[in-house]
């Protein structure tokens, strides 16, 4: 087998840095995200130093961080609690829409973009990071907060709205017709309607499938049945990382708590790796042109994800500081923004430069500022905040 010096030093490289990095952020008790990202920019074409050898493995590795996030995230419920949680959020889900489409929607207006590219930057104001917002809630210790199943809620329904949102969308973008585009979003959101039917009717199942006493077989069978699941949802148009959270609901008791040690090293390692790959997908030629109307959006848009998750907290009760917590928490943008950038293409003259320099301002604003508002809350006090 032939081994690519380059691919070996290169990666090797990146993960000494990004240790260094990550060690300098937990120093001052604050996530490593934005330094992953700052990192990546650096690392990409036009930053100081690309590493072309690694990042095609960058680019495979980057998925599957979004994955094992997501999966660890689903384990620490049940399906029978989340999908209560789902149908009490459905209001949630409306003023998520209202206020965060909106902003995008007007800006692309003001800009003169036609029918499509509106669609488009309202998507990208819209969608949260399911990704950075995992990572943020493990780094901050807050996936016991009262308010985190609140936050949860309003991913997963956000990723309800993506898998009608995204067939239509990629259909429209490449001037296709609208019947057409309506098919694959109907397709998309019964897929997606089945699959939670089915994890919330017979995923107790899954657990005595994936069930044993050794660490290696149990984290084969976890991930070997997760990324199955992602790869089916990704098919049918619905999120990877939806199909992920959905097998970590299934995994109950004795399974679930091994499940989380023997992935744990593995997701933190992908995780990196996903972080770093949002950082080097950015040429940061197009960062600067627009970056002072992305600056605005991405304040207006800050300020509606607060309010989006403190509505959702209070209809769980949770208290104000937890409010702001899980409004805070909302606030960073990443991989399906960048999708929708994607599927745009250069199609639309002027979005993807906007869009583009916003998605990277709000994953870098989005830990910092989530890091510093409110806290996270004693043990002893989760029940009550």
């Amino acid at each position: 087998m032939q081994v690519s010096v380059a691919l070996l030093f290169e990666v090797g490289a990146i993960l000494t840095v990004l240790a260094l990095f990550g060690a300098v952020a937990r120093r001052f008790a604050l996530s490593p995200i934005p330094v992953y990202l700052l990192a990546g920019l650096a690392l990409g074409n036009g930053g100081i130093n690309p590493v072309p050898a690694a990042g095609e493995f960058i680019t495979t590795g980057a998925p599957i961080g979004v994955v094992l996030l997501l999966l660890t995230l689903g384990v620490e419920f049940s399906a029978t609690e989340f999908a209560s949680s789902l149908r009490h959020h459905l209001p949630s889900a409306a003023v998520d829409i209202l206020l965060n489409a909106t902003p995008g929607a007007l800006a692309g207006w003001l800009l003169g973009l036609d029918g499509v590219g509106i669609l488009a930057l309202a998507g990208v104001t819209y969608i949260s990071s399911s990704g950075v917002i995992a990572r943020l809630l493990e780094d901050l210790h807050r996936v016991a907060n009262r308010e985190t199943p609140a936050v949860l809620a309003v991913l997963v329904l956000e990723d309800f709205a993506m898998a009608a949102y995204l067939p239509l969308f990629a259909v429209l973008a490449s001037r296709g017709s609208w019947s057409h585009a309506i098919v694959g979003m109907a397709g998309a959101v019964a897929a997606l309607c089945i699959a939670l039917a089915a994890s919330y009717r017979w995923g107790h199942h899954v657990a005595r499938l994936v069930g044993h006493s050794d660490s290696e077989q149990l984290m084969l069978r976890v991930l070997g049945i997760t990324l199955i699941v992602a790869a089916l949802a990704e098919f049918v148009h619905v999120s990877a990382a939806v199909g992920a959270f959905l097998v970590g609901l299934t995994l109950t008791g004795e399974t679930a708590d091994r499940a989380r040690k023997v992935l744990g090293p593995l997701r933190d390692l992908f995780a990196a790796i996903f972080f770093l790959a949002i950082g080097l997908s950015v040429d940061p030629e197009r960062l600067l042109p627009m970056l002072p109307v992305a600056l605005a959006l991405a304040g207006v848009t800050a300020v509606t994800k607060v309010a989006t998750g403190a509505f959702a907290a209070r209809r769980e009760g949770v208290a104000w500081r937890g409010q702001l917590r899980a409004g805070t928490a909302l606030i960073a943008r990443g991989e399906f923004s960048l999708i929708i950038i994607g599927l745009a293409g250069t199609s639309i003259s002027g979005m993807a430069a906007l869009a583009t320099s916003y998605v990277f301002v709000m994953a870098i604003i989005g830990p910092v500022v989530t890091r510093f508002a409110g806290g996270p809350a004693p043990a002893a006090a989760r029940t009550a905040s």
